[in-house]
């Protein structure tokens, strides 16, 4: 009992020494981007960001890829988390490392801002600034403002809302892929400025020349066998199940054994999980069956060799939709998620573009129906189709860049120089 008391109270005081060692290095951060942000200002330098530093992907990688390609004289830095940075040193780009002196810098003197996820809420953002916020996914769970509760670690409902909307404050764009979602975000973010309705950047790849030659060659890049058709498994994160604020556990809930040997003949697993998820899973028994790729920089490459997406609540179905491709629903705790943790914006058993199943046996069954029906989609996919990707025809990259840019082209061309 005492050996449990002195536990305690050493984990008690390790807290309260991070909190105040937090708010001091807090305070020193903000000092210098107050500083700094008065000072200079190039006026051709972009900072980008994906999934607070962790990927090379997602919209910012589209954007990166477009103006690198048709605005050349611009210079293009990455922020990158250091435990990630081996995803971003095969790519011949420039970077910084989140919360160094040079991201500081780079930060307070550029000109734009390009992130998918928040940047913290304490950041204060320099006048001469343009931050642009792709956000990560059409919305079927309930955001921000929509919410009634949270179940995250250390953070109770009003706070995460003030923080979140602090952040959004400084978004002058915000890139939506529809109408649908346009909507959802000026309310659930309370965001009163632009809205730039284009498509996802991300999904431009999706709409290029898709081939056999081009699958096997990303195949062959991998490891991956070229005679197994592929099966992406991509479930999202669990409010309410985690180590720690930002590390997430999650149980696959599957009889893999089961699908072993039901599927190994004709298919492989990809494995990924959610940026936020922190779980090593031994998958040793499975090797060659299943891969992880949980930690792969960009998960279009995935879509791209997939034959068929499974997943649960993520945003990643709204994508993969943009190949016609199979998604199957893995659904196991629908009643829990739906209800208690995160709630939806509409009915997925009536408007998922896949059937919904609960357990591994219902996956064999779907994967065995849609090979019988040749792949085909269900009824109802045109209709979604039609309302989440109409926008998405390969040109999202192009609507985004130059809706930015023509608010500020003139004055750059004007003022070339550096100030």
């Amino acid at each position: 009992m005492v050996g449990n008391k002195k536990k305690l109270s050493s984990q008690i005081f390790q807290r309260f020494r991070r909190i105040i060692i937090n708010s001091i290095v807090t305070k020193i951060y903000k000092f210098f981007f107050y500083v700094l942000g008065h000072l200079h200002v190039n006026k051709k330098l972009i900072i980008f960001e994906s999934f607070l530093g962790k990927q090379f992907s997602c919209n910012p990688r589209a954007l990166y890829e477009y103006i690198k390609k048709n605005y050349p004289d611009y210079t293009l830095i990455w922020s990158v988390d250091k435990k990630h940075i081996n995803n971003f040193l095969n790519h011949d780009l420039n970077y910084v490392k989140r919360f160094s002196i040079s991201w500081i810098i780079a930060m307070t003197k550029s000109r734009y801002w390009i992130s998918n996820s928040r940047l913290p809420y304490w950041i204060p953002k320099p006048k001469h600034t343009i931050y642009i916020q792709t956000w990560h996914g059409t919305p079927l769970k309930k955001l921000v403002m929509d919410m009634n509760e949270v179940h995250m670690p250390g953070i109770d409902i009003e706070k995460y809302k003030k923080d979140f909307c602090q952040e959004a404050n400084k978004w002058d764009y915000l890139i939506s892929p529809n109408t649908y979602s346009s909507e959802i975000f000026s309310r659930a973010f309370q965001f009163n400025k632009t809205i730039i309705e284009s498509g996802y950047p991300r999904n431009d790849i999706l709409h290029q020349s898709i081939n056999e030659k081009s699958i096997t060659n990303v195949k062959l890049q991998f490891g991956l066998p070229e005679n197994k058709k592929v099966i992406l498994y991509a479930p999202t994160w669990r409010d309410n199940q985690f180590y720690d604020q930002g590390r997430y556990k999650f149980d696959l809930n599957l009889d893999l054994d089961l699908l072993q040997r039901e599927l190994s003949e004709d298919y492989i697993i990809l494995l990924r999980l959610h940026y936020l998820v922190a779980e090593n899973l031994d998958l040793k028994k499975y090797k060659n069956f299943i891969f992880d790729f949980s930690n792969h920089e960009d998960i279009r490459d995935l879509y791209l060799i997939s034959d068929m997406l499974m997943t649960d609540y993520s945003s990643v179905f709204f994508d993969f939709a943009n190949l016609f491709r199979p998604i199957i629903f893995y659904v196991y705790d629908l009643e829990e998620y739906r209800d208690k943790l995160r709630g939806f914006y509409f009915d997925l058993e009536k408007n998922a573009p896949g059937p919904l199943v609960t357990t591994t046996t219902g996956i064999i069954k779907s994967i065995r129906a849609f090979e019988a029906n040749g792949n085909k989609m269900l009824e109802n996919f045109s209709s979604f189709y039609n309302k989440f990707c109409y926008l998405e025809d390969g040109n999202a990259s192009r609507r985004v860049v130059e809706a930015i840019f023509s608010e500020n082209l003139a004055e750059i061309n004007n003022k070339n120089e550096d100030y």
